[in-house]
């Protein structure tokens, strides 16, 4: 595998704008309880704008007061966007899991595009983003 890949099908603005909408729950797994991490950034900006934020590493209890889980197949309620701040080559096992949870959108964020666990989770009927910040997207949309 190796590098970040060029998205070849991405969600159009008009499905970010609905995606964004429609969720209340996102888990952000690879989250850093380092405040200077884009992870860390983005979760907080996600739960200061109404979302609930479910923490996912394995190295933390909790973050930004939230209870941080090892996996997504141990979070226990639904999941409505699972935000990948991973590796590229972590990002098929993630899909597989996010598939296994019956989340509703896998979204890889800046700098990360996998085409091949992308279509995977869209065949499973979840909706994918690929390369695009959540926050970026959130305050584009919110103007």
């Amino acid at each position: 595998m190796g590098g970040c890949e060029i998205p070849e099908k991405n969600a159009t603005n008009q499905e970010v704008r609905e995606i964004l909408k429609s969720a209340k729950t996102v888990a952000v797994v690879g989250i850093s309880h380092k405040e200077e991490r884009d992870s860390h950034m983005v979760a907080k900006y996600l739960k200061d704008h109404g979302y609930k934020i479910i923490p996912v590493n394995p190295k933390y209890k909790e973050v930004l007061g939230e209870t941080c889980y090892p996996t997504l197949k141990e979070i226990p309620e639904h999941i409505d966007i699972v935000d990948i701040f991973r590796n590229v080559d972590a990002i098929p096992g993630i899909v597989d899991d996010a598939i296994e949870v019956k989340a509703g959108c896998v979204w890889m964020q800046l700098g990360l595009a996998q085409n091949e666990a992308a279509e995977k989770a869209r065949k499973a009927g979840l909706c994918v983003v690929m390369n695009k910040c959540m926050k970026i997207e959130h305050a584009r949309m919110s103007n």
